[in-house]
């Protein structure tokens, strides 16, 4: 069968979308082994398989479109679901564990969040 160009262009990108997505997905896996503390763990569970699962979702939905003239709706909606939540619930279980007293590991830099409550608390 021959294919034209729109057709390889499509295929083209469509295995980028994925091989990027398993890359991040990949390199989130590593880094929640890897990193010391949850700050960073959180950083990598959140950032890098928020990008990972958005692009292998991206992917699917392009080759849904491109092979099978489907346009699904429900790979939209948990795309954007996955970018507005991840991040929130990451940012919100690192506040969580900084108020339970969870000290990140810092060599050489400072709490710029602790800093931030003790300013707050000396100006209430």
């Amino acid at each position: 069968m021959i294919e034209t160009g729109i057709d390889i262009t499509l295929n083209i990108s469509v295995s980028l979308f994925i091989l990027i997505g398993t890359f991040f997905v990949l390199s989130s896996s590593l880094g929640i082994a890897r990193f010391p503390d949850i700050y960073t763990r959180l950083h990598a569970a959140t950032k890098a398989s928020t990008l990972g699962i958005s692009s292998m979702l991206i992917g699917t939905f392009l080759f849904l479109y491109a092979e099978h003239d489907i346009v699904s709706g429900k790979l939209l909606l948990a795309i954007v679901f996955i970018l507005l939540t991840a991040p929130v619930s990451g940012h919100m279980i690192s506040r969580a564990a900084h108020k339970s007293g969870v000290k990140p590991v810092t060599a050489n830099r400072s709490d710029a969040y602790e800093d931030a409550l003790q300013k707050h608390r000396k100006n209430s």
